[in-house]
């Protein structure tokens, strides 16, 4: 065993470890769960542990089923809401078969593949998400309207708001954990909040996405209330987005940063903006993997429809902020598509790879969009070459089918998985007759 598998063993005989959790996800970004006592946590880093991956979504058929989980020493941190003592930790695991290869239906494998192509390529990816999600009073039955929290709107601050001390014990668990928060506030819905974390390489940010949500959830069952980070809950109200900042580094350089260039933004950084909007509408599938997702999407506002990019325009897809021009380490780009109930494995994945492949092939970057796209006709938008995203989730798996990029980056196993899947949300979907309908049309055929 190496330094950090010690280092481990020696941290849960000092805490007082009795559990310690192993954490993955299958295809879909479910978070899965199996704990082990301490005794056993020195055969599962050199072996793994055992499970049946025909059981978990996406990983296996039943005559290939049985899987190890191995744990990433790495990511080893003590739960914060299980108490002190006695303590229980958790770490992250990296699915294997049973020869000790590498499980291609493990999602935190698709973006290990993808960070080691551009680490071949002399990049490290970082990432910086601000993820937004709504708390309700309690859990919604159904059939039935759920009630937020408060009535609260954006960057509003209620004395005494239950939001407030909401947000303060999630960051306070979260912070606890490992994971550095940069900002919070309420956002524009009611009820709705916004937690940004402080950037890292996207598989460190992935895994910390995963505890996040689950911190979140924890947070909001202690209290007695009930957090979604479902992307269109109300209506009337703007959903919960994921915008992502990413950027690339060669060792300790800003490849995104060119002093004295438009906008800072180097021709590297240019041609990874034009291959993120080439190849968008292939990975929406992904970056808004849920037939709620598209609801968001439609409301228009700050989540984008279609695909172009800008400045300080707040309807492009991708945005090249400037809050610090002068600070090459900040130069970065803002990616607005993403819904915060993705699967961040497969979706940094997919959008690393859309960025590097217009590296890759030096893609020109189209003209910028100056103008609020929503507010343009659709014969303006078509004149300009703004194409629209797929305007549902079944526009979008068809468009991913024909995907060499996605199938490529996922692997063929949960390429097939997700769009099998995927296809059957669908069609489920839209075989319901909604209250819409009903209230719509009942009074008048």
């Amino acid at each position: 065993m190496g330094k950090q598998e010690d280092f481990v063993l020696r941290a849960i005989e000092e805490r007082d470890v009795r559990f310690v959790r192993l954490w993955f996800t299958d295809v879909l970004g479910s978070l899965k769960s199996v704990a082990i006592a301490p005794t056993e946590l020195e055969g599962a880093f050199e072996e793994g542990i055992g499970f049946d991956g025909s059981a978990i979504e996406g990983f296996a058929r039943v005559h290939e089923a049985d899987m190890l989980a191995k744990p990433d020493p790495s990511t080893f941190q003590i739960l914060p809401w299980r108490g002190e003592t006695p303590a229980t930790a958790r770490m992250f695991c990296d699915i294997a078969m049973p020869d000790g290869s590498p499980s291609y239906a493990d999602p935190r494998y698709v973006l290990k593949r993808a960070l080691a192509k551009a680490a071949d390529a002399g990049f490290t990816f970082y990432t910086h998400p601000e993820i937004e999600f709504f708390v309700f009073k309690s859990k919604p039955e159904p059939g039935t309207r759920p009630v937020a929290v408060d009535d609260s709107g954006y960057f509003d601050h209620t004395a005494q708001g239950a939001s407030q001390d909401f947000r303060r014990e999630v960051i306070t668990m979260l912070e606890a954990m490992g994971i550095s928060v940069e900002f919070s506030h309420h956002e524009g819905g009611p009820g709705q909040q916004e937690i940004d974390l402080r950037y890292a390489d996207a598989l460190s940010m992935a895994d910390n996405i995963m505890t996040f949500r689950t911190i979140v959830r924890e947070v909001a069952l202690s209290q007695g209330k009930w957090a979604s980070f479902m992307p269109k809950p109300f209506t009337d109200h703007p959903g919960s987005g994921m915008h992502t900042h990413v950027s690339l580094f060669e060792g300790d350089e800003n490849v995104f940063y060119e002093a004295g260039a438009e906008y800072q933004l180097s021709k590297t950084g240019r041609a990874f903006i034009a291959g993120v909007l080439e190849h968008t509408p292939e990975i929406t599938a992904v970056t808004n993997q849920w037939v709620n997702s598209y609801k968001r999407l439609a409301w228009g506002g700050e989540a984008p429809n279609y695909v172009c990019w800008g400045h300080n325009n707040r309807s492009a897809l991708v945005r090249v902020p400037m809050y610090k021009p002068h600070k090459s380490g900040s130069a970065r780009v803002e990616l607005r598509a993403l819904d915060s109930a993705c699967n961040p494995y497969l979706a940094y994945a997919l959008i690393l790879a859309a960025g590097l492949k217009g590296i890759e092939n030096s893609y020109e970057l189209p003209p910028e969009a100056e103008d609020d796209v929503w507010s343009l006709s659709e014969n303006e938008r078509r004149a300009m070459g703004i194409a629209p995203l797929p305007r549902n989730l079944d526009e979008a798996i068809r468009t991913m089918e024909n995907s060499e990029l996605v199938a490529e980056t996922l692997g063929e196993h949960v390429f097939d998985f997700f769009l099998r899947n995927k296809r059957a949300e669908w069609q489920d979907y839209r075989s319901q007759v909604t209250q819409f309908e009903i209230d719509r049309l009942m009074p008048v055929l």
